[in-house]
């Protein structure tokens, strides 16, 4: 029986092992346990997860949260670490890039316990944003890496990775995993009426949130847009304070203030709105999953496939370029094709590559 220990702790994370922590249970001789680290603590960005996604509970909860990265980072990985050396895993499991994941990396890396790492290889390009840090030596110390596209394969072979003590696997995107299992589940948010037609917008990512500058000209942006259509904004807890502690231009009364969603909730906001603007990575694949253009409020991204298909527009903080863009797609919605993240069996192919390890 190979035990893994696989660490969460932030609302991606626990999208994405809904699906792989169910092929896992199906995986005759493997067993796993779950350390939640408590990046995300509110109900609405955590524990209703849990329960509307059948996650295995954690066996251990370390409530680490609203910290600075590198105090983030540096409890969460002592505290892993003597979880880990009680639970003597096989193997640690991580996914993704936050503070989490590196954390939990580290901590089973420096006992030589062997790392598999879910969405290896992407790349941003963009050192200053701590995700791109916490992904590539998150890759760095991963001893099987499960890739969701070609273009993250690349990215490590171009990075000498074919030369490490490491298993490549390209296995497609457990999120479009995600999105297959639940989409009949899709419930719209309770005691929310929302408009026939509309733009979903969620906001949250620091480089915004913690720029004053960025985060006016995003809400700028999004008014403008609001001008033409109505929009619903499920607003972050860090976003939230950020806007109403400082100077900032008031939001449109065309736009819809709701607090935040389940993935249950989110996914019925994104089968029903027309046009999707973020700053999330996993929103813009969502996007993409349901036929959605999206509008990226970042000057760069992990997914750069959905940019060179025309499904997404990288607008910045520019309000200009946002409300082109928007007028753009309205004008003509672009013709989805699918296949970008592989066929739905991620989830199935990390559990018989681990089963083999």
């Amino acid at each position: 029986m190979i035990k893994i220990v696989t660490i969460v702790g932030a609302r991606p994370q626990f999208i994405k092992a809904a699906p792989v922590s169910k092929a896992i249970a199906s995986q005759q001789g493997l067993r796993e346990v779950l350390i939640h680290t408590g990046q995300h603590f509110d109900q609405n960005m955590s524990e209703v997860f849990f329960d509307q996604m059948d996650i295995p509970r954690p066996r251990h909860f370390l409530n680490i949260h609203s910290l600075s990265h590198g105090a983030m980072t540096g409890r969460m990985l002592e505290e892993a670490e003597s979880i880990m050396i009680k639970e003597k895993p096989d193997l640690v499991m991580v996914y993704g890039d936050t503070n989490s994941t590196l954390a939990g990396a580290l901590a089973a890396a420096k006992l030589n316990v062997p790392v598999a790492h879910v969405e290896a290889g992407l790349r941003s390009h963009n050192m200053e944003m701590p995700e791109e840090i916490n992904r590539i030596l998150t890759d760095r110390v991963s001893r099987i890496l499960f890739c969701p596209t070609k273009a993250a394969v690349n990215n490590l072979t171009r990075e000498g990775f074919a030369e490490f003590p490491c298993k490549i696997h390209l296995t497609g995107d457990v999120m479009y995993d995600a999105s297959l299992l639940f989409a009949d589940k899709a419930r719209k948010p309770a005691k929310v009426r929302l408009p026939a037609h509309f733009v979903l917008a969620t906001i949250h990512r620091e480089a915004n949130t913690k720029n004053p500058d960025n985060l006016a000209n995003i809400i700028r942006g999004i008014n403008q847009v609001a001008e033409k259509r109505a929009v619903v904004f499920p607003i972050h807890p860090r976003t939230y304070k950020v806007i109403h502690g400082n100077d900032l231009p008031p939001l449109s009364k065309k736009i819809k203030l709701i607090e935040p969603v389940g993935y249950l909730e989110m996914l019925h906001l994104l089968q029903n709105s027309q046009l999707v603007m973020t700053d999330s990575g996993g929103v813009q694949k969502e996007a993409y999953f349901f036929k959605k253009p999206c509008i990226t409020l970042r000057e760069e991204t992990e997914w750069t496939e959905l940019v060179d298909a025309g499904y997404n527009k990288l607008c910045g903080t520019t309000p200009d370029l946002m409300t082109d863009a928007a007028r753009d797609f309205f004008a003509e919605a672009p013709v989805f094709q699918q296949g970008l993240y592989g066929n739905g069996n991620a989830s199935a192919k990390i559990a018989k590559a681990l089963s083999d390890s």
